[in-house]
């Protein structure tokens, strides 16, 4: 699937129109089955929506990789992040396989340099990741922090200081290895990730090459990956310690497992560097 960077809109109301926000984890994001009713109304061109409600399915490779729904990782993760006290302070960071792009606005927060989004999906980006990224930065989202706390309006005013946050962000649909090729080769500058994070991209073991290859053309040296899954993905076959394995064989990443979650489905966040790294 070829790769695509998104511009982000001028008029950056329209991308609230007729969003129902949600809170969760402090962050607030766009109700997913509202944005699926806009999409079966027309507003999909890769109609991937018709095709996920039509085949039953979250996931249909090579045309919808999951981006319309948060995955329980991405929770994971987040509370990771926070309890490690991760700093992205002045840092440049990947949220890859974005999705709701989550990741990426925690470290927006954190006051990182720069936060790149990468979905499969061009209709999620468009519908998800860019209107949730804008949402987080007004004003009215960040007073509460309270898991419960009442979901803010259903349309809220742009903040004065959004432009300032949103030159910070790039955007981009396609595949791994094109996304990839699309940076390295781009006129514009381009400087490495110091972190890439990732919540559950490793379900299908035929994908664990290209993701392999991505995050090692596109980590800085001293860069680390963050990555969450579950520890087997019933029905696809992947797992985290499937992809251990793979990545142990390639030699050429160091790996740790940093935290394990044992409520529910088991799940773990696993930890990247370049072997050699300090």
């Amino acid at each position: 699937k070829a790769a695509k960077e998104h511009d982000i809109p001028e008029d950056l109301n329209k991308l609230l129109e007729d969003k129902v926000l949600e809170t969760a984890s402090g962050l607030c994001y766009v109700k997913m089955s509202v944005v699926e009713m806009t999409c079966l109304n027309g507003a999909d061109e890769e109609g991937i929506v018709s095709k996920s409600v039509s085949s039953h399915s979250d996931l249909i490779p090579g045309v919808y990789e999951g981006g319309l729904k948060i995955w329980e990782c991405t929770f994971d993760l987040i509370d990771y992040l926070s309890e490690a006290e991760i700093q992205f302070s002045g840092k440049t960071i990947l949220d890859l396989g974005c999705g709701a792009g989550l990741l990426g606005i925690v470290a927006l927060r954190g006051k990182a340099e720069k936060v790149h989004f990468q979905d499969y999906n061009s209709t999620v980006i468009d519908k998800i990741t860019l209107p949730n990224v804008v949402a987080n930065c007004i004003n009215e989202c960040h007073r509460d922090d309270n898991k419960n706390s009442k979901p803010p309006s259903k349309r809220p005013k742009v903040a004065e200081c959004l432009p300032d946050v949103l030159t910070k962000c790039r955007f981009f649909s396609g595949e791994w290895s094109a996304v990839t090729q699309l940076l390295l080769s781009s006129n514009k500058p381009f400087s490495k990730y110091d972190i890439i994070l990732t919540s559950e991209t490793i379900y299908n073991p035929d994908y664990y090459s290209a993701l392999h290859d991505t995050l090692a053309q596109l980590l800085d040296t001293n860069g680390c990956v963050y990555l969450a899954s579950k520890v087997h993905y019933f029905g696809v076959g992947g797992g985290i310690y499937l992809f251990e394995k793979f990545v142990e064989e390639r030699n050429v990443f160091r790996t740790s497992m940093v935290k394990t979650i044992d409520k529910g489905l088991q799940r773990c966040i696993l930890e990247m560097a370049f072997k050699g790294s300090s």
